[in-house]
């Protein structure tokens, strides 16, 4: 008997074949039957004009500390994602000395963006070895998850905070090596590292990796071969911009040491800076032919977010701007209140060398938020070009006169869509490029500032009822069969007999996203943005049903994925 059948779905399997009416049968977590099925089930799914496709694989995401207080890795869950990859851009959470719990707890507050109460009062920080920390969520997880190792944790576990910024001695790479390797040997999924100019610690000093040279860089990677079923993620300044020449040779290097992939994250796609989007591209192009591979991960969707000028957002790593914004309240907003100094923001949130950063300076676009004073009654929910009319100001002007009469706490939500059709097109093509890749939702961080998670459906209803810019079964294929083969997970991102029964069902007609909206449910009452779902039927991972009915079932079949068990070796050829 089998334990769960859905029948009469549409099977999109993952592989990108044309979708077919088939049923799927499941046993002890796997597929074991697809076509027709006979045998009955304990549960059985009429999946009569619904869609059956394997669950989605989120490559880029920061639960570690969120699947403490929330196993379920909500909102992914309720999207369609059963497996998700943490560990991202050289954060993580172990191996950890006792002593400097509080200092990678701020240091993850200031990164990425989770509430210090949250980290404070909703992660037990028991443990000191990566597998220490991989055994704390073993066995209590609602999705399957897997973790690089993370560069700053290393470096914290042997500089300490005396030596964080200098150059490590050929005796400290040894030690930070040998960490990484019984991480690894663990089941850590391979290591992370960031070197982003945009990256400091919650003490405002840059963060310690940004120091390391080429050769302790590469003695990562040499450890990373020696292990099955690894991986490289790796952030730079040409992530936000154009690599550098050295830049593209390091990453390459890398990819070429270790014999593995290496992706980094987010490639940000405008048609009109094509020369730089293609220039990033290019590291991919120089890394195949060295023997190497690279991989740019790129969102199919715009991505919900809120600002504030009052707390750190991306307003605070636009060039030019740090100074101000890192001022005390006081002194920033007599700063934003002085016309030469609005006119100079102006002009360096408009230059070259704000990179993807430039997309916020469309300061009109912006849509007013939650306000407080009574001067901006009125203002919620409109636009900045809509106010800025009704004023007679400059849109700059007229945005930072909102936000100084609310002290800096007015909620702001740039409206990041241009409506340049060409830049859609430009995104589709890229999506097929076998240089990129489907992925960055940040899921787990910047929590009260971005929703990522809601990518998957999004994306689904977008392709079906939407801009339709590719058809169903490449969407699928993209955001399961091809992020599990980079990370190289063993039986999961298909629909297949012997196959993980990782599973997403959805109707085709309703599937998408609701608006994301704040929410108080952290930890310490902290807020987090949340976006629910339309049409998401079921989410089975390892055969056990995780939503019904876009809600949480309450159950947590998930598992830890280990490099070697879990995953295969992926060499770049």
């Amino acid at each position: 008997m089998l334990s769960y059948v859905i029948r009469s779905g549409t099977l999109v399997d993952g592989s990108g074949r044309p979708g077919r009416v088939a049923d799927v049968g499941v046993r002890d977590g796997r597929i074991v039957a697809i076509g027709t099925v006979e045998d009955d089930a304990a549960e059985e799914l009429d999946g009569t004009g619904l869609v059956v496709m394997p669950g989605v694989v989120d490559p880029h995401t920061h639960y570690d500390a969120q699947l403490f207080w929330d196993p379920t890795a909500s909102p992914s869950n309720i999207h369609g994602v059963t497996s998700v990859i943490g560990g991202n851009c050289g954060f993580t959470l172990a191996p950890l000395n006792a002593e400097d719990a509080d200092y990678i707890r701020r240091m993850m507050a200031k990164v990425e963006g989770m509430p210090l109460a949250a980290l404070e009062q909703g992660v037990p920080w028991n443990w000191s070895t990566f597998a220490e920390y991989l055994a704390a969520l073993d066995g209590n997880l609602g999705v399957n998850a897997g973790f690089l190792v993370g560069h700053c944790a290393l470096r914290r576990k042997v500089m300490g905070a005396a030596r964080a910024e200098e150059v490590a001695t050929d005796e400290e790479i040894a030690a930070m090596r040998a960490h990484l390797a019984v991480s690894l040997s663990a089941g850590g999924l391979g290591f992370s590292s960031s070197q982003s100019r945009t990256h400091s610690d919650g003490e405002g000093r840059p963060i310690s990796s940004r120091y390391a040279d080429r050769r302790e860089m590469l003695a990562f990677c040499e450890e990373v071969a020696a292990h099955e079923g690894t991986t490289l993620e790796y952030i730079t300044d040409g992530c936000l911009d154009s690599f550098s020449d050295e830049e593209i040779d390091l990453m390459t290097a890398m990819s070429v040491t270790a014999q593995r992939p290496l992706n980094w994250n987010v490639l940000t796609v405008d048609a009109r800076a094509a020369e730089r989007i293609e220039h990033q591209l290019s590291a991919s192009s120089a890394a195949a032919a060295a023997g190497g591979r690279i991989v740019a991960l790129t969102m199919p969707t715009l991505v919900p977010m809120n600002m504030s000028f009052r707390t750190h957002c991306a307003l605070f790593l636009i060039p030019g701007w740090g100074g101000v914004m890192a001022l005390p309240e006081a002194e920033r907003m007599a700063k934003l209140a002085d016309p030469a100094v609005r006119t100079l923001l102006d002009e360096r949130a408009r230059s070259k060398e704000a990179g993807v950063f430039r997309g916020l300076s469309h300061w009109g676009t912006y849509v007013i938020g939650d306000t407080y004073a009574p001067a901006n009654d009125g203002c919620a929910f409109r636009s900045v070009a809509d106010i800025a009319v009704e004023r007679g100001t400059a849109p700059f002007d007229t945005l930072l006169d909102v936000v100084l009469a609310d002290d800096l706490r007015t909620v702001l939500w740039p409206n990041t869509d241009d409506g340049d059709e060409n830049t859609w097109s430009m995104r589709a093509a890229i999506w097929g490029d076998p240089r990129a890749m489907i992925g960055g939702s940040d899921a787990g961080a910047h929590l009260d500032r971005m929703c990522g998670s809601n990518y998957p459906t999004a994306f689904l209803g977008d392709c079906l009822r939407g801009r339709k810019l590719v058809p169903l079964e490449q969407a699928v294929h993209m955001m399961t069969a091809q992020p599990a083969a980079l990370f190289g997970l063993r039986e999961r991102g298909l629909v297949r007999e012997g196959f993980a029964a990782d599973m997403f069902v959805f109707d085709p007609e309703t599937v998408g996203s609701e608006p994301a909206r704040l929410v108080h449910d952290l930890p310490g009452d902290t807020p987090r943005l949340y976006a629910g779902s339309h049409g998401v039927v079921r989410v089975l991972v390892n055969g056990i049903e995780t939503v019904r009915d876009g809600a949480p079932t309450g159950a947590l079949p998930g598992t830890v994925l280990r490099s070697g068990r879990d995953t295969e070796s992926v060499v770049p050829v």
